[in-house]
Parts: C-alpha cells; structure tokens; sequence
C-alpha cells in the first residue's frame, strides 16, 4: 500500500494537469463558434445592385471637401506623399446643384513616384431612400490621368453587409486652376 500510494498520486497530478491543459486548449478556441446564417440574413437571395453617382472633391475654396494632411514631397511631380481627408459630396448628377444622395468619407494618399496614382480608402455613407445610413468601402488604386479606373469594394454596412464588387471612376470634370474634380463613379455590389 506505501508503494502504491505515491504512484496513484503521480497519476492523480498527471491527470489534473492533463484536465489543466485541456481545459486551457478549450478555452483559447471558445470565441470561435459557428454562426446561423438566416439571423445574419444571409438566407436571402444575392443580388447586385448598380449605382451611378458624382463624386465632388473640393479641394480649393472657402468650403473645402478634401483637405490636405500630409504635404507632398517637394522633388515630386506627382506630388508622392501627399495625404488628404476628404468629406465629399455624392450627387445623382454632375452638377453640385444635383440630388444629393451621399457623402464619401476617407482619405486618399499619393503612393506613385512615376505618375498621379492614389490610394483611395473610402466610404461611400449613402444619406437617402431606402440605403440611408448603409455604407460601401472601396479600397484600391486610382490612376487619376487613366480614363477609367477600377476599384474594389471590399464590404460594407446597413443593406451592404457582406457587400463585394467593383466600382469604375471616370473624371468628368477637372479644373487644374483649382485641383477640384467631378468623376463619375459606376459601382457594381453584390449584397442580400
């Protein structure tokens, strides 16, 4: 019996430490659980939507939509390094005097040392109808002298959740006196 007892004691300590680290491994996977996809809404059908918007960046003026927050290198022509925040209006039309229907919040950033190309991180926060209060996030590369670029969107919020898609921008207006533009954006979601 005097043997046997530090035996079932070693078994007794192997076995709580075994316990031990299982219920350590337990715990470090329990934030991890499968989800039920019909109370994400995820049991409708998807659909892919079109949108056709004008995209107003205001750079000059007493009222700017896009404001500098980082200054360009001054050995750059295609002004590398630049950063800016930008606030701008989304309309159904060219003109500014047209439908708003949004606002793209975020910022773009000059990330070419060889021609005007942009990191663009943005959302399009829709204000109107039935999207009001729903985003779309585009992130991706804006070639801004290219006629039509393309862009990711990469998700969204509201009515856009689990959105992905594409959207194309094309300069309709650009005033190089001011640095203010007008592109025209065509984006393409897939959503519930």
């Amino acid at each position: 019996m005097a043997r046997l007892l530090p035996t079932l004691s070693t078994h007794f300590i192997f076995f709580l430490f075994t316990i031990s680290i299982a219920s350590a491994l337990a715990d470090e996977e329990s934030f991890v659980r499968a989800a039920d996809r019909k109370l994400l809404g995820l049991n409708k059908k998807e659909k892919l939507s079109h949108f056709k918007l004008y995209w107003h960046d205001i750079v000059g003026g007493r009222n700017p939509t896009a404001v500098p927050v980082v200054m360009p290198s001054k050995n750059s022509s295609t002004a590398f390094g630049m950063i800016s925040v930008i606030d701008d209006p989304l309309t159904m039309g060219p003109e500014m005097s047209s439908k708003m229907v949004g606002r793209a919040q975020g910022f773009y950033s000059a990330t070419s040392q060889q021609e005007v190309g942009l990191l663009m991180a943005m959302n399009f926060a829709f204000m109107e109808g039935k999207y009001n209060g729903s985003t779309i996030t585009i992130l991706g590369r804006n070639t801004v002298f290219s006629k039509v670029r393309e862009m990711p969107v990469i998700g969204g919020s509201g009515l856009f959740r689990f959105a992905r898609g594409y959207v194309q921008a094309k300069t309709h207006r650009f005033d190089p006196a001011t640095g203010d533009a007008v592109v025209e954006y065509n984006c393409y979601v897939m959503h519930y």
